[in-house]
């Protein structure tokens, strides 16, 4: 239900955006996110949107990532501005409820639905 675009190889410094399609139910009114998993680490969270709640982000992309929506379209997207090479990672965009609240948007348990994994690999 979450299809997301494919990744791929970007220097440092550079920009990249990835997007998530939904389809078969709508996220309109729930938190949808991205989430990544770097080689040898746990899943972590990236940034996170809702209509009503706002946006979270973690403090390593404040300032450099940004998660636009397409609410009509059903779309997130995550676009990553100066990137280093710790956002080397595979990245997986989330969908969550309505009844989600704030503190949860950051909680990778908190979210329902997971589209598959997209690398990302930044090089030096």
């Amino acid at each position: 239900q979450l299809q997301a675009s494919e990744g791929g190889l970007v220097q440092a410094g550079g920009s990249l955006r990835l997007s998530c399609a939904a389809s078969g139910r709508t996220f309109s009114d729930a938190p949808m996110g991205w989430f990544r998993q770097a080689p040898g680490k746990e899943r972590e969270f990236v940034a996170a949107l809702s209509r009503s709640r706002g946006n979270r982000y973690a403090d390593s992309v404040k300032g450099r990532f940004t998660i636009p929506r397409d609410y009509a379209g059903n779309i997130v997207y995550l676009q990553m501005s100066r990137v280093e090479s710790e956002d080397t990672a595979v990245y997986y965009c989330a969908g969550g409820s309505r009844t989600m609240i704030y503190s949860s948007m950051s909680i990778a348990t908190a979210y329902n639905y997971w589209g598959q994994g997209t690398l990302v690999t930044v090089s030096s």
